[in-house]
């Protein structure tokens, strides 16, 4: 029987990263004198929990195989969660398990959905651990897609393949390798992003926690009115740039490093963001010109820029409720909502280049039909693309679809109304954060509803980080038999 030791040896260290992420908000506990030690105490308990797992699990040579590759990705999503609920449920906030779990799980998965209906007037420990959270959760699924769905060839991932050897039994070496300049380029984007942030009026604690979600495409925020607080076109210049420079494919920053100075330039999927950004803010704008929303030229311009980046990228801040801009707004919101960013990115959905494969698929089909004898070669970025290639995104996106009506009905069996439960269903396994609606738009929360409905949205929102299969996969009896 196959070990499954590497697999606790690595969740060990991830709860250890964790438990040591806890001490910084810790500290602002005691600069505020926040009378709680919610995050001590979680802190010890988690960084214990991790050192039993590494010291039960130390083997001399750590590898991974392919199921321990998917054991792993899911196992770790959900045993981060649940430590990360820790300190919303020890805190003076009274949360319940199913609130602090769906927090922890939307703060981990950056979707970004929340249960806090007063952020103004919360612990600025807790404002800054659920932006911690969004940070983690967000290089954790950069570094994921870059090195470990490929090569579980999910959803069509393995495009983003990077040159070398094959083996399930090299992943740790190749990525860790990889995860260094990963994960230095993201702290330097985050860096960025905060220095601008304070430069443009926010105070340094709002700056560094926007910095965190804005780049993990999370869109938790420190007020209830999301970046609309701030009232800034500067701030939301910022954010609406360093969103698009989380939302495109971190492998791009990785190409860059290794001397191709074009990549940005080349790169099909991040034409394609660009390309769809730039029509969808059109679309928003004009929209917004027909329906004489009360505002000048600019400032339409403005709110529908940012609002189509946000939405699209999955980050969900909001400026404004665009529930009140009319129903095409909403239904276009809504298709926004599963298109998602670039792979290999912070960014979710169903991912640009999954529909850029498929048009290409439909292309191909009907010159078949005009030219039934032609011989025609897919490609992809000058790669050529096979046809188990093309058919696992196809599957991925009936998938996708498929789990989507499942989780909107299993929404409205709980309790929800039509709008809520289909918004939300699109929130979660997208996730976006800000569903449709009075109850969980965007000057909603999901603190109303039913548990059964936090629970049913926190699975969405894991099937949804993980594309998945990832997760599927567990439940086949097949998976477990060597």
């Amino acid at each position: 029987m196959t070990s499954n030791k590497t697999v606790f040896f690595l969740i060990g260290i991830l709860l250890i990263v964790l438990g040591l992420s806890m001490l910084a908000p810790y500290s602002i506990q005691v600069i505020y004198e926040e009378n709680s030690h919610s995050f001590i105490s979680s802190s010890f308990v988690t960084i214990f929990i991790g050192i039993l797992c590494i010291l039960a699990n130390l083997e001399k040579d750590l590898k991974l195989n392919l199921r321990q590759t998917f054991l792993f990705s899911t196992l770790a999503w959900v045993t981060v969660a649940i430590f990360g609920s820790l300190p919303f449920i020890l805190s003076n906030q009274t949360f319940s398990f199913s609130d602090a779990f769906f927090e922890s799980m939307s703060g981990i998965t950056t979707t970004g959905a929340t249960i806090i209906s007063d952020l103004d007037n919360s612990p600025k420990s807790i404002l800054l651990w659920r932006a911690i959270m969004q940070w983690l959760g967000g290089i954790g699924i950069v570094v994921m897609a870059i090195t470990i769905l490929p090569l579980l060839k999910v959803g069509g991932m393995q495009l983003f393949k990077m040159e070398g050897p094959d083996s399930t039994e090299k992943i740790l070496p190749r990525t860790i390798e990889v995860a260094a300049i990963i994960i230095s380029t993201y702290v330097i984007l985050t860096l960025f992003c905060g220095f601008f942030y304070w430069v443009f009026g926010m105070t340094v604690f709002d700056s560094i926690c926007h910095a965190m979600t804005t780049i993990a495409t999370g869109g938790f925020s420190t007020h209830n009115d999301s970046i609309g607080f701030f009232k800034n076109s500067n701030i939301e210049i910022v954010a609406s740039l360093f969103i698009v420079l989380g939302s495109i494919p971190f492998i791009s920053y990785l190409k860059f490093s290794r001397g191709n100075k074009k990549i940005f330039f080349q790169d099909v999927q991040i034409k394609g963001l660009i390309y769809l950004l730039a029509f969808s803010i059109l679309i928003m704008f004009l929209y917004l010109l027909f329906i004489n929303y009360e505002s000048n030229f600019f400032e339409k311009l403005r709110i529908s820029s940012f609002n189509v980046i946000s939405i699209l990228s999955g980050t969900g801040y909001v400026t404004d409720d665009f529930g009140l801009w009319g129903k095409f707004s909403l239904i276009f919101f809504l298709f926004l909502m599963f298109i998602g960013g670039c792979a290999g990115s912070t960014a979710c959905g169903i991912k640009i280049f999954r529909l850029q494969m498929l048009l290409i698929f439909l292309k191909n089909q009907v010159r078949k039909l005009i030219y039934p004898n032609s011989v025609i070669i897919t490609k992809y970025n000058n790669h050529k693309i096979s046809d188990d290639f093309i058919r696992s995104v196809i599957i991925f996106i009936f998938s996708f679809l498929f789990i989507f009506l499942i989780i909107a009905m299993l929404l409205s069996i709980s309790g929800l109304d039509f709008v809520t439960s289909i918004s939300g269903a699109a929130s979660s396994i997208s996730n976006v954060g800000p569903g449709l609606g009075e109850i969980i738009g965007p000057d909603g929360n999901y603190k109303s509803l039913p548990d059964l409905s936090k629970w049913i949205l926190a699975t969405g929102m894991l099937l949804g980080r993980l594309e998945l299969f990832a997760v599927l996969v567990l439940f086949f009896p097949s998976f477990w038999r060597n």
